[in-house]
């Protein structure tokens, strides 16, 4: 439930350490029920007595370092927790945005993946120069004569009780990144395979002749599947619904893919000029077999976890 009193606990458990969140958590609950029973006890109501137990035990994140035995003092207690907001917050988009641009700029004078190499120093050195200059102005701040006003702490600045949530975010990026990799590979093999032909040109991996359909087919469903992954995370949590669509798009994928590497039609019949083992037909055979048994197998299991998962969050 979303009370006060759960807000306040998960305000001040997610900073003490996680191997004694649970024993923080049950003698402090303990702690405020028997303050609020005292209050109501005396007749007071008990939203009220609930909400002046709380005040009174004051901002979550200092009786946090008072459980884990944390001073508050590398600014001085004064400062020190407006000084961290801010650094987390400066320190959550400025640096990725400053070396995205760089990258970008880069790759936009013909440098390629020798983009990234600038813009992730340049990330770093935003980092640091957002480090020390911040930490220097709140230390002048603090030993200045004149000091500065911090607001007050109130207990209406409780975060909600965070919601868990059945899709985890890195497995919904993990999906988004192997679609969108599988579709670049598509369609990088045809114009770079690292196998050359003997006149020196690319030999595409996947035979030319399956752009006529099935490519751009697979190419839909994967793309319909990152649309899927991204309304799954929306949604928070496994439905039969969306295990149906899941069903769907992962025949959708794999039965083609299956049944092109079974008849010998998904890879380059070229490749067995330059790769003598594959000019063979019982290796391309059993080849295409060990691909479509791979990719069955990976889908059989993924399924199967995944009606475990949406059996759990339904029941």
């Amino acid at each position: 439930m979303n009370t006060l009193t759960n807000r306040y606990l998960a305000a001040t458990l997610r900073s003490v350490p996680a191997q004694r969140r649970d024993e923080i958590a049950t003698e402090l609950r303990a702690s405020i029920d028997d303050m609020i029973e005292g209050r109501t006890d005396g007749g007071a109501d008990p939203v009220t007595a609930e909400r002046e137990v709380l005040t009174e035990l004051g901002n979550p994140d200092v009786l946090a370092a008072r459980y884990a035995d944390r001073q508050l003092q590398l600014i001085g207690p004064t400062y020190y927790l407006l000084w961290l907001r801010l650094l987390k917050l400066l320190l959550s988009f400025i640096p990725a945005l400053a070396g995205t641009v760089v990258t970008v700029v880069e790759a936009a004078e013909g440098k390629g993946f020798g983009a990234i190499g600038p813009g992730l120093v340049v990330a770093l050195h935003v980092t640091v120069h957002i480090c020390f200059w911040l930490t220097l102005v709140f230390v002048l701040i603090e030993r200045s004569q004149s000091g500065v006003d911090v607001p007050e702490w109130n207990l209406d600045d409780l975060p909600d009780t965070p919601v868990r949530r059945g899709i985890p975010l890195a497995d919904t990026i993990a999906s988004v990144i192997m679609s969108v990799a599988t579709i670049g590979y598509v369609f990088l093999q045809h114009f770079q395979s690292w196998v050359p032909s003997t006149d020196g040109d690319n030999v595409p991996i996947l035979d030319p002749d399956l752009w006529s359909f099935w490519l751009p087919a697979l190419i839909v469903v994967l793309v319909a599947s990152v649309i899927f992954e991204v309304v799954k995370y929306r949604i928070g949590r496994w439905t039969w619904a969306l295990f149906g669509t899941k069903v769907l798009l992962d025949l959708a994928f794999t039965v083609p893919l299956a049944w092109l590497a079974l008849t010998d039609r998904l890879l380059n019949p070229a490749l067995g000029l330059r790769l003598t083992w594959l000019a063979e037909a019982d290796n391309r055979e059993s080849l295409g077999l060990a691909i479509a048994v791979g990719a069955v197998a990976v889908v059989v299991w993924d399924l199967v976890d995944t009606a475990i998962k949406t059996r759990r969050q339904t029941a």
